[in-house]
């Protein structure tokens, strides 16, 4: 896409996401909350971000933090009410700020209206809303596992089936061959764009289109038939962002799923670049180390390949990934250098940027020593599995740490008082120990802090056509440690380079042009020459003659 084509408004975004739970508490019971937010959108407003991708605030029993959803068009009592709803949208439209509402569409809480009345027996209309099947040999259909460590299947005595649930058992796949189902879900997704959101993250919405029979989880056939007919039913002529989860996509999946002409979503989340500190075929707690000239690779394809047949989502960090200083950076002696490095990788990248709440002033992982400062079910599921197969209680808690999805989950850090000025009450996850130095308060009274250079990269694309439509060319592919790449839009060059190690590296400018200015850089360098040695976690951007 370019910029002769219709220019949406989410292509020049940046979104700013919001997890509820530990964003801002207004009553003090230690939980984040809709009028929490509310008290801090002149805070995001100053940040300069677009819009807010809210977590889930639905009413839920939070067996997996509200991605369990037992009635979608009420609020969650914790959450606030639908008043505070309505509110929150009204107030971020005076700031020229628009919601876009996480939904989960796969699955529901097994308190859903829908489930309850499922379960009441194979004749009962809501049944076939969800996937059941027979016994196989007085056991389960198949041997599918969930995403939580155990069979994806659960027994249900009394009508002597079996359901499927691609996650918690607590959480029941919806059947979307039903056609009755669809439209529900369709006109739950109207109700709140009527209410005025702008958009929806659709949640493992590669999921969707599953045959459970055939193993076929992922791209079912009839995915892009539903995407499409969810898109002509809800979408259709309205100025909406709509993101899937889709954790499976490459770039021919990201074309169908995002190319305008198909009429299905706006973008996709996908996870290449994500996945690469996995060991290979393997789960997400089998750590190897980070290969640079990979991570290279994984991302610099999706700044080229997805030509005009698509749009790219940046992102390092979210609610179920570790932080990404923690993870990738350093998140002690090179604290801030780093945090710096990765947002100005990311954000002069081609496509719509996102950050985390806590991204944007430094946040780090949080350590922990014992399964009872877990909240996290993937992560107790996970420890509950591994423990009886012979792995230690300190190797669990190693990966835990750094990739458990609490990580991520921790109260927002707003200045040095009790809590970090989350809450006047406990917390319902404990704050992080390092609140005291890293926290809102602390950056915005630092014009060298990360949150600075924050607004200064959402400032460059609001300022810069470049950043949103320019070309991409990577640099130096094969240096183990140094990103580079090149921007060029309507004879205009930008080159961005960054040291990922802790080392001193040496290089040599060369890019065919003479440098004209210095236009960002994480260190106190003032010039760029010739021939450098880039400090450790060193990043710059330069705009060429």
């Amino acid at each position: 896409m370019n910029r002769d084509q219709q220019t949406k408004w989410w292509q020049e975004a940046v979104v700013y996401q919001i997890y509820p739970r530990s964003f801002q508490d207004s009553n003090g019971d230690g939980i984040g909350d809709i009028p929490g937010i509310i008290q801090r959108l002149d805070y995001l407003e100053d940040l300069g971000i677009q819009a807010i991708w809210l977590c889930p605030v639905y009413a839920s029993p939070n067996e997996d933090n509200g991605y369990d959803i037992s009635d979608y068009e009420t609020i969650h009592p914790e959450y606030g009410t639908m008043a505070d709803m309505e509110t929150l949208i009204k107030e971020a439209d005076k700031r020229n700020i628009r919601i876009v509402m996480d939904l989960i569409v796969n699955h529901t809480s097994d308190q859903h209206r829908w489930f309850q009345e499922a379960k009441k027996g194979k004749d009962n209309p809501y049944r076939d809303y969800y996937v059941w099947r027979d016994p196989v040999e007085e056991g389960p259909p198949n041997d599918l596992t969930s995403g939580f460590s155990e069979s994806a299947w659960e027994y249900d005595e009394s009508s002597q089936q079996y359901y499927l649930h691609l996650f918690s058992k607590k959480q029941p796949d919806l059947n979307w061959e039903n056609p009755q189902m669809r439209h529900e879900i369709y006109n739950m997704m109207n109700f709140w764009i009527d209410k005025g959101i702008k958009g929806f993250r659709l949640d493992v919405i590669d999921l969707i289109g599953k045959v459970p029979d055939e193993k076929i989880e992922v791209n079912g056939p009839k995915l892009h038939d539903y995407l499409q007919e969810m898109h002509a039913c809800t979408f259709e002529g309205k100025d909406l962002m709509t993101v899937g989860e889709a954790w499976s996509a490459g770039i021919k999946e990201a074309k169908l799923y995002s190319d305008p002409k198909r009429k299905e979503l706006s973008m996709v989340f996908q996870f290449q670049h994500i996945l690469l500190d996995q060991q290979m075929g393997k789960e997400k707690w089998d750590l190897q180390p980070l290969n640079i000239v990979e991570l290279k690779k994984a991302l610099s394809v999706w700044q080229t390949d997805l030509n005009d047949e698509g749009w790219n989502s940046l992102f390092w960090n979210n609610h179920d990934l570790p932080r990404i200083i923690s993870r990738w950076g350093n998140d002690t002696v090179y604290r801030e250098r780093s945090g710096k490095l990765f947002a100005i990788l990311l954000h002069l990248m081609k496509g719509t940027p996102y950050i985390y709440q806590g991204e944007e002033i430094g946040m780090t992982n949080r350590v922990i020593d014992s399964l009872d400062e877990v909240d996290d079910i993937e992560s107790i599921n996970m420890y509950k599995d591994r423990i009886t197969k012979g792995f230690t209680h300190e190797e669990l808690m190693d990966v835990i740490n750094k990739k458990g999805r609490d990580n991520a989950r921790t109260p927002m850090h707003w200045n040095e008082t009790d809590q970090a000025g989350f809450t006047t009450g406990e917390p319902w996850l404990a704050v992080q120990r390092n609140y005291p130095e890293i926290n809102v308060q602390l950056a915005q009274d630092n014009a060298h802090s990360i949150y600075y250079t924050y607004k200064r990269l959402i400032q460059l694309r609001k300022d810069h056509p470049l950043v949103i439509w320019g070309d991409y060319e990577l640099l130096y592919p094969d240096h183990p440690t140094l990103f580079a790449y090149k921007r060029s839009y309507e004879g205009e060059e930008w080159v961005v380079m960054a040291n990922l190690s802790e080392q001193e590296t040496p290089v040599r400018f060369e890019v065919g042009k003479e440098i004209d200015s210095l236009l960002l850089c994480n260190t106190e360098r003032t010039t760029i020459e010739k021939d450098l040695i880039l400090l450790p976690y060193e990043a710059f951007v330069v705009k060429l003659k």
